[in-house]
């Protein structure tokens, strides 16, 4: 009895210890596909690319800002930061320094999208994003805002964001049910609306073309009732005398 429990203690402690080397072996496995990022702040590009060849990184740069302490040309911005532990192979995006802001702002204001954009290059800056508002105030794709503003300072990116002015939405609504009433009631509504008739045709053949309007009234119409219509949008009615 003696001798099966040494047996077993003695196969307790094996199945302990290739538990231990299991999870130390898998740790350091593990470990061994992580790599902690370096600081490439300050750096050419040439040196950070090799210091994340040797980490077992991969550096890719893209965007470019103004710097009053960094260097142009060399890193100003990381990502990941400096310390954070990830899987080897991992991208670290890097922003290059263009040094001290040297170029202006331009007043863009009231131009037109080519004629800013031509303002923008020539300077050396670059385009941004672009958006547009429906506004009264100016004329459609006129420029009503920038970002930065003119003649700003202290600037952190060379891209110049531009606001357009948009034509106002069209008048849009639901087509009535016009059928039923009279062709001179109905008219009035949809002159009423903003629309146009364009023709009206009767159902009765041999009908005359004009009969007086009180004796008319419309049988159909186009656009239909429930149709999306817009100011200045044609309907025809088809109509029968009363």
């Amino acid at each position: 009895m003696l001798r099966l429990l040494r047996l077993f203690v003695q196969f307790l402690v094996l199945v302990i210890v290739a538990l231990a080397s299991a999870l130390i072996s898998m740790r350091l496995a593990i470990h061994g596909r992580e790599a902690t990022v370096p600081d490439f702040r300050g750096m050419a590009p040439s040196e950070a690319e090799h210091l994340a060849f040797e980490r077992g990184l991969e550096l890719s740069r893209s965007d470019r800002f103004y710097s009053p302490t960094i260097p142009a040309g060399h890193i100003v911005s990381q990502q990941p930061e400096a310390g954070t532990h990830v899987r080897r192979g991992w991208h670290v995006q890097a922003a290059e320094s263009l040094g001290p802001q040297i170029n202006d702002i331009p007043a863009l204001l009231g131009m037109s999208p080519r004629a800013a954009e031509i303002d923008i290059r020539r300077r050396g800056l670059e385009l941004g994003s672009s958006a547009e508002l429906p506004t009264g105030d100016a004329p459609p794709q006129a420029i009503v805002a920038q970002s930065p503003a003119a003649g700003a300072t202290g600037v952190t990116t060379p891209q110049v964001s531009l606001l357009y002015a948009a034509a106002p939405p069209e008048t849009a609504f639901v087509m009535p049910d016009l059928t039923g009433l009279p062709l001179s009631e109905a008219t009035a509504i949809v002159t009423a609306s903003g629309l146009k008739v364009l023709s009206v045709t009767s159902k009765t053949p041999g009908a005359p073309s004009k009969p007086q309007p009180a004796t008319l009234i419309v049988t159909a119409q186009s656009p239909a009732a429930g149709n999306r219509v817009i100011a200045g949008s044609s309907v025809s009615f088809q109509i029968a005398r009363n």
